[in-house]
């Protein structure tokens, strides 16, 4: 319980750190997002099949504008995920910071994107077990598939065990639930160190509980 608590002290220093550097960023994403959805990503011609999702360029472009100079990385990462998932119907992008000692938590916010306008700030907790040893602070773009309203977010989601990889320099792992699949492409500072499994809690507000 004490590393517990530690380690939710320390998450919750990173994610503030993380967020006074990037709070910039993430709103001059959100305009820019903004601006996509007025014009791109509602452009007309678009297949009736498509409808509602979002392209690979569309995810690259969001990818490039949040992670910066990792373009090379971020497309590598966007291509793999669409190749096994297809186009997801919504993306997150945010920070998160996690720190683990056998038993891990991992704490995130950030803002939920959809194709019908929608934008919704929400909040990710969770718990991890293994070997793991180390801490980090990451930039998040998590890709969303079959969401038709922002309340399915707010839910547990489990990783789906043997999709953690690396892909040109990001961390990928798919995560699921009885309706939705994520796929969380992460970058950032620190280490973590072995295997972990574990689950993600969203939610509408934040909470230091990761249970």
């Amino acid at each position: 319980m004490k590393h517990l608590l530690t380690l939710a002290a320390f998450a919750s220093l990173c994610i503030a750190a993380i967020s006074a550097t990037s709070g910039l960023d993430n709103r001059a994403y959100a305009r820019s997002a903004d601006v996509d959805n007025g014009v791109k990503h509602n452009r007309p011609g678009s297949g009736q099949s498509n409808a509602g999702t979002y392209s690979p360029e569309e995810i690259v472009d969001g990818g490039h504008r949040w992670f910066g100079n990792t373009t090379k990385g971020v497309a590598q990462a966007v291509e793999t995920v669409f190749a096994s998932s297809g186009r997801p119907s919504g993306y997150i992008i945010g920070e998160e910071a996690s720190g683990a000692f056998f038993g891990g938590l991992r704490y995130g916010e950030g803002t939920l994107f959809m194709k019908d306008g929608t934008r919704k700030k929400v909040y990710w907790q969770g718990p991890s077990v293994g070997f793991d040893l180390g801490g980090n602070g990451s930039r998040v773009l998590v890709l969303v598939y079959n969401i038709n309203s922002e309340r399915q977010i707010y839910d547990r989601f489990i990783g789906i065990e043997g999709s953690a990889y690396m892909v040109g320099g990001l961390g990928v792992n798919f995560q699921s639930n009885r309706d939705l699949k994520l796929a969380p492409i992460r970058t950032g500072i620190g280490a973590r160190l072995g295997a972990n499994v574990g689950y993600l809690k969203y939610t509408e507000n934040p909470t230091m509980n990761p249970f």
